[in-house]
């Protein structure tokens, strides 16, 4: 007998939980969470779980730290309720950022995350495009890594007239190869931007590597947070001689003074995916790549025992 599987959602993105559930021809599972006076969380699932196949959507959007520890209740009270299994559905991973020792006395904490979540009881996990690759070797458990890039390479295949005078870039080197993958589909070019981070907040722009002049530039990036950095390659860009900048990212995060500074930069159009809920309302010059119906046909392979590498072949 097959066992029944079902989609919940946690706060952080109901909407895409939604989509999914909608594209997998599930109702969406319910649950509620509950903050008391004194900030604990309360989390509770109104159905049963016994031996179902579960799958919890949750990103690490702001508020981060509650976001994580509503998906760690999630977790353990989908086990003590008899699930068969529970994979933790994280389409936006933030803290995949925090990947090394890069200066004393601070904590590897996407090391930590990914102990937190095993410790909870999931049984495996189903991210997309994580900042540092390697975060997946954090985890014991199976993890699944999608990829945006192919729903990025048809936003630019189907959004633009002039694709063949375009180039792709990476706003870094460490971006190289994900740019590289949306250039090879798109049978583009590849330049990139060798740039110094000052602050957290802040980079300098050192070198660009690769022919731009004339060119629509392409920015092709795995997050968009505050912006300044994508501000700034896209003036780069153009001052290399670029005729326009066009952005695409994996997740569209946008906090502080984000969506401002991409309505005053030259940048025609930024596009990010739905792993991190779009801006309300949605400016003119930002645009949204639905991912739903790709974690929905993931989720349908893992339930059914397939293949999910074979999505990107």
């Amino acid at each position: 007998m097959e066992r029944p599987l079902k989609v919940f959602s946690g706060r952080s993105n109901p909407a895409l939980a939604r989509s999914i559930a909608e594209a997998l021809d599930l109702p969406l599972g319910k649950s509620t969470t509950q903050k008391f006076a004194n900030d604990n969380l309360f989390v509770r699932f109104e159905e049963s779980l016994r031996e179902a196949d579960v799958f919890i959507v949750q990103s690490l959007t702001p508020p981060v730290q509650d976001h994580l520890f509503e998906l760690l209740m999630m977790i353990d009270a989908a086990k003590g309720a008899s699930a068969h299994r529970v994979t933790a559905v994280i389409p936006y991973f933030s803290y995949a950022r925090s990947d090394k020792k890069d200066e004393p006395r601070i904590s590897i904490t996407a090391r930590l995350i990914a102990d937190l979540i095993e410790t909870a009881g999931a049984d495996r996990v189903l991210t997309m495009t994580l900042h540092s690759p390697q975060v997946h070797g954090f985890f014991k458990i199976p993890l699944d890594h999608l990829s945006a890039e192919t729903v990025i390479a048809n936003h630019f295949a189907t959004r633009l007239e002039e694709l063949e005078n375009a180039v792709v870039v990476a706003t870094d080197a460490g971006g190289i190869k994900r740019a590289s993958a949306v250039a090879k589909r798109l049978s583009l070019p590849l330049a990139f931007i060798e740039k110094e981070r000052i602050t957290d907040t802040q980079v300098e722009a050192r070198s660009l590597v690769g022919e731009v002049r004339g060119k629509i530039a392409l920015i092709v990036d795995d997050e968009v947070s505050t912006a300044g950095s994508l501000v700034k390659a896209a003036e780069t860009l153009l001052e290399h001689g670029a005729r326009e900048v066009y952005a695409a990212v994996a997740h569209g995060v946008y906090v502080g003074p984000a969506l401002e500074r991409i309505e005053q930069s030259p940048i025609r159009e930024v596009a990010a995916t739905d792993t991190c809920p779009p801006p309300d309302p949605l400016p003119e010059k930002f645009k949204v790549l639905p991912v739903g119906p790709l974690f929905a046909e993931a989720i349908w392979r893992i339930h059914r025992g397939e293949s999910v590498s074979a999505l990107f072949r």
